[in-house]
């Protein structure tokens, strides 16, 4: 965004679209180096119409881009050991389900069931520690396979890697040092991860939320191994914005909007909301 006291404020919208295209570029060059298609399986065990609705565009996604795609329709009370199954199957490659499938904590029973190398989502125990705990690959020390990361916190740095938030210039995980982002929204889904993930990349990010301000970071010159959480007494989302270099939004209620006013010139502003946090 940019603004001075002779124009009204300006800025440059980027569609997810053109983020995309390089990265179903890069998915494709990698298919093609394989002697055949990855299979995903994907679970349907509810009649929610959205998860219907996400379960055709996944087999949609993948069969444009060269993956095989199967989707499975079970009973809820078998999904635990069709999962277990498809651990053993080694003609699986990977494992989506489609949730809620109970809408309660017997949801969190099944994503331990799963098996880190299968889990697309990163849901996992195991990945969900990898994640805030810094740790980036499964096969230490060759260090080949990455640990899964959830697909909505990752298509956001994508975006920002896009955008060339990220410093190729320093070394692999401190590649956000010295940006300051501002996360709206601390959701264990998405608001909470995010932050995390972009603080173990090297910034220094604040989470917004109803209950307050934290500073997520990794200490003075990066020091620490992980990000570290602190409270922020006293701080607004105003104290923030005006700090920020990137602003993330994620607030799925209509009522709220971004002071759009506050943030500061240049600044990139992303949202995963489904409402137009931005405006």
């Amino acid at each position: 965004m940019t603004t001075n006291n002779d124009a009204p404020p300006s800025c440059k919208v980027v569609l997810a679209s053109a983020v995309a295209k390089k990265l179903l570029s890069e998915v494709s060059g990698n298919l093609s180096r394989l002697s055949q298609p990855p299979i995903l399986v994907g679970f349907l065990a509810n009649k929610d119409p959205a998860a219907r609705m996400y379960a055709d565009w996944t087999g949609r996604t993948c069969r444009e881009n060269g993956f095989a795609f199967e989707l499975r329709e079970v009973d809820r009370e078998d999904l635990d050991e069709h999962l277990r199954s498809a651990n053993r199957d080694p003609s699986i490659h990977g494992v989506i389900v489609y949730y809620p499938v109970f809408n309660s904590r017997r949801d969190q029973t099944l994503q331990w069931i799963l098996d880190s190398s299968k889990d697309v989502e990163g849901l996992c125990p195991q990945l969900i520690q990898n994640m805030y705990q810094n740790v980036r690959f499964l096969d230490p020390p060759r260090n080949i396979q990455k640990s899964i990361l959830p697909c909505t916190p990752l298509a956001i740095i994508k975006t920002l890697e896009h955008l060339q938030i990220y410093n190729t210039f320093l070394d692999y995980g401190k590649r956000l040092f010295g940006r300051r982002i501002t996360v709206i929204n601390r959701s264990e889904v998405v608001g909470r991860p995010l932050a995390a993930l972009l603080a173990n990349d090297g910034a220094e990010v604040y989470s917004v939320d109803v209950t307050g301000v934290q500073c997520y970071s990794r200490g003075t010159g990066l020091r620490k191994e992980q990000h570290h959480v602190s409270d922020m007494e006293g701080w607004t989302l105003g104290d923030c914005l005006a700090k920020s270099d990137v602003v993330i939004s994620g607030v799925p209620g209509a009522s709220f909007k971004v002071p759009t006013h506050l943030v500061r010139e240049g600044a990139v502003c992303i949202n995963f909301s489904s409402e137009k946090d931005h405006t």
